[in-house]
Order: C-alpha cells, then sequence, then structure tokens
C-alpha cells in the first residue's frame, strides 16, 4: 500500500498490501558460480516506490558478472507505525520499523537462499537511493542486520541530523512515535488497535501523515542514533561507496514562491527558530542573492546542503575515522540531456540524475543521449559492479578512484569529465556542521 511512484517519469505501480517480494538477475549458469550480489533498497520517502519499476531492472548490471535482488519492503503507515497497544503486543516490546524489519527479513533470506541462484552469501552489498540510502545508513547501524551484508553503498540520503534540529525531538523516539500513532488511530476514528485493523487499508493510506512514516529510534531495531553508533564504533564495519548530486535541492522547492523580501528569514527559520545573529549572516554569505531568481536558486542550494550533502559528507567523515571498511566518495554534477522546458531541465543534476548511469539504464528515457552519456554509464555501472565484487570501485578498465580518508578527503566528481577533487559546497556544510554540533552539545548523549 503507497501512494504511487516517486521517480520522475515512472507509471505508477498497482497499489497492493502484497507487497514482500523481491526480484533477482542472476547471470549465473551454476549454483556454485558463487557471485557478488547487489540488494537494492528502492527510496520514495519511506512512502511510496516499487522494484518494479524498470528502471530499477538489474539486467543490465547483471550481465557484468554481479546477481542483482530488489527487494520491496512496507511503506508509509504500514512500514512505520507506532502505538503502545502494538509495543505491548510485541515480543521485542517495540513498535513502528516494520519497513527496516522487512528489509533485514529479506537479507536473511538471500544470506540462506542466494546460493541456490549462483550466489555467494558472503559477498552481499546492499544499495539504495534516498530513503533507499538512509535504510543503508540504518542497517549498517542496526544491530539485527550484523553479518547479512559486506559493503554498502548510499546515494543521496543518511540519517545523522540530530532530532532536535527538526523542531520534532520527540516523534523520532517510542515514547513519541507512539503517541503520533495514538493521535493517527484517533483521526481515522479508530479508538485501539484492533478497531483500526477492522478499516480498509485504502481508508488507512488516505489519512497517513508524516508522523508515523519515518523510522525511529525504537530500542529494538534501532537502540540509538546512527550518529552515535558511528562516533562510537559500533557500527556495522564494511566498504562504503557513497555520494550525492549537485542539484539536489532544485526538485524540493519547484514551484516553491521563493521571493528575495523573505529570503533570509525562511533561512534562518530553516535552521531553526532559535538561529539568529551570526549563524544566520553567514549564512547569506554562502547563499547570497540579490533577485527573486537568484534567492530561488540559493534556497535550493541550501537546500541541496542540508537534506543531501551534510549526511553524506558526514557518514563519510565518521565511517573514515571509526571504520576500518575503506570509504569511496563521490559528487554527481553531469547534467542529463533532458529536453529543454521539462521539469528535468531545471532540476539538472538533482535528485534521481545519477540512477539511469548506475543502472545503465539511459533508454528508461527517450532522450539525446551522447557518447558522453553512454561512456559515463558505462564507467559508473563498472564502478558500481567492481565494488560489490570486491569493496573496491577501481579497476583496469575505469580512472583511480581515490579512498575518502580523514587525512585526505578526496571525492570522485562525475561530471562531462571525471576528476578527484576536495569536498565540495564545503562553506554551507561547515556551517551546517557548527549548527549540529551546538545542538549535540546541548542536549548530552541521547535526543529522546
Amino acid at each position: 500500500m503507497q501512494s504511487g511512484a516517486s521517480v520522475p517519469g515512472a507509471a505508477e505501480e498497482p497499489v497492493s498490501e502484497d507487497c514482500l517480494t523481491l526480484s533477482i538477475w542472476t547471470p549465473s549458469k551454476s549454483p556454485d558460480d558463487k557471485l557478488p550480489v547487489m540488494v537494492w533498497i528502492p527510496g520514495g520517502g519511506f512512502t511510496q516506490e516499487s522494484v518494479s519499476m524498470p528502471l530499477y531492472w538489474g539486467d543490465a548490471l547483471a550481465r557484468r558478472g554481479v546477481i542483482v535482488v530488489s527487494i520491496n519492503y512496507r511503506v508509509d503507515v504500514f512500514g512505520f507505525l507506532a502505538h503502545p497497544e502494538l509495543t505491548r503486543e510485541s515480543p521485542n516490546h517495540s513498535s513502528g520499523n516494520y519497513g527496516l524489519l522487512d528489509q533485514i527479513a529479506a537479507l536473511v533470506w538471500i544470506k540462506a537462499n542466494i546460493a541456490a541462484f549462483g550466489g555467494d552469501p558472503a559477498r552481499v552489498t546492499i544499495w539504495g537511493q534516498s530513503a533507499g540510502s538512509m535504510s543503508v545508513n540504518l542497517l549498517m547501524a542496526s544491530p539485527l542486520a550484523r553479518g547479512l551484508f559486506q559493503g554498502a553503498i548510499g546515494e543521496s540520503e543518511g540519517f545523522f541530523v540530530p532530532p532536535a534540529a527538526t523542531g520534532s525531538v520527540e516523534k523520532w523516539f517510542s515514547r513519541g512515535a507512539e503517541q503520533q500513532g495514538v493521535k493517527f488511530a484517533a483521526s481515522v476514528g479508530a479508538p485501539s488497535v484492533e478497531a483500526m485493523r477492522k478499516l480498509g487499508p485504502e481508508q488507512i493510506l488516505k489519512a497517513s501523515d508524516a508522523g508515523t512514516t519515518h523510522p525511529i529510534m525504537d530500542g529494538f531495531v534501532l537502540p540509538r542514533e546512527p550518529f552515535d553508533v558511528f562516533t562510537a564504533g559500533h557500527q556495522n564495519d564494511v566498504p562504503l561507496l557513497l555520494g550525492s548530486n549537485a542539484n539536489e535541492g532544485r526538485p524540493l522547492i519547484a514551484g516553491r514562491d521563493v521571493k528575495l523580501s523573505s529570503f533570509a528569514d525562511d533561512i534562518g527559520k530553516a535552521y531553526g527558530s532559535d538561529v539568529i545573529g551570526q549563524l544566520a549572516d553567514e549564512s547569506l554569505k554562502i547563499y547570497p542573492a540579490t533577485t527573486d531568481a537568484e534567492a530561488h536558486e540559493s534556497r535550493a542550494n541550501f537546500e541541496r546542503d542540508l537534506r543531501f550533502g551534510w549526511d553524506m559528507w558526514t557518514w563519510a567523515r565518521l565511517q573514515a575515522k571509526t571504520g576500518k571498511g575503506r570509504v569511496f566518495y563521490y559528487y554527481f554534477a553531469h547534467l542529463p540531456p533532458a529536453p529543454q522546458g521539462s521539469p528535468f531541465a531545471y532540476w539538472g543534476a538533482g535528485h534521481w540524475a545519477e540512477l539511469p548511469y548506475v543502472f545503465d539504464h539511459l533508454s528508461q528515457y527517450q532522450w539525446a543521449w551522447t557518447g558522453a552519456d553512454r561512456a559515463l554509464a558505462d564507467t559508473m555501472a563498472t564502478y558500481w559492479t567492481n565494488f560489490a565484487k570486491s569493496g573496491d570501485p577501481n579497476g583496469a578498465t575505469v580512472p583511480a578512484w581515490p579512498d575518502f580518508t580523514a587525512k585526505n578527503e578526496h571525492l570522485l566528481h562525475f561530471n562531462d569529465t571525471l576528476s578527484i577533487g576536495g569536498v565540495p559546497n564545503f562553506e554551507g556544510l561547515r556551517l551546517l556542521d557548527e549548527r549540529f554540533a551546538k545542538l549535540r552539545a546541548a542536549i548530552p548523549g541521547s535526543q529522546k
């Protein structure tokens, strides 16, 4: 049960509660082949999306000598509703995070069964984009997923922003999330979980709200915030490939009326209602604007850093500092040849833009792809499958990709050409880092 497709241009999928399925693409001719396995976890904000969309098919990658398994999981209120009655029912004394438990169940199934398809259960790489990338981040932080994967790929989302920065700390932890669940049940006229179970799924889906559609620190799947887990070096420590895109903020503000007259106040509010003075003033130097058009683009750049860039930078830094698994960090700035006048053209290297390249599925969009586009798709798909094979994207047919380390924060920049460079948009990320560090210092330990 979900609200539809979220990848631009994709047709909406049939809606059904019969969702706990997976698909397998294998080039294997024998169960003895022991091929590496890539497990795709789709995004969609934990409210939508399905792996049956052709963009996510694993055929092109499988031809490169890997097995691709794509998994569905429960989303929206069906995947993440917490409620005190559900907690009392649970032998684990928790509720919510059912979507993450579905992902873990799929990994358990893969470990037990993938050998029959020619796969190596000791070479599993989990891989996701957007909420799927956030899921990868959370699986690295969850003790329930320990030993179920040996590599991780995250594209454009993590789970490191302190709850205090969201304006509502309580909803990210069990007690507050359960109260959100009680309010949700009341909104559909259900005084109890038993009454809610008698309602039609369409009725529940229609009433879902943002307070009941996200992972929480439940004490079971996620005993602690990922930031604390990684800081302590207690993550599921595996090689990590991750990155984000140059224009990810544009889709978030598409259609939003950003005005110069309110731009400064809006930026300050996005940091938090208590932000005044130096921090807000400094941000206006990093995201300047003298016209409405400039204000719109600067707000998009701010959203890029706030929603995507800082999380990925923090994930890379923490893994490089406390983990043994190597880190490979990218920045995707290549502009797909979207038709002029289409939303894609404005989004540029926006959220989702890298997906046709990494899946080597440019044909899913009938655009004027060039030889450079096809070469980039071949290169990115090679990097991704090389990483699944060995924990290292490098190989004889692709340019060298250096490790991101605590001493050398090197990234591979995917543009019209490939280049090695430092952390992009650094000043904006640094300012966010300063802001979030102050929030964490104000509430020692857990944000509960």
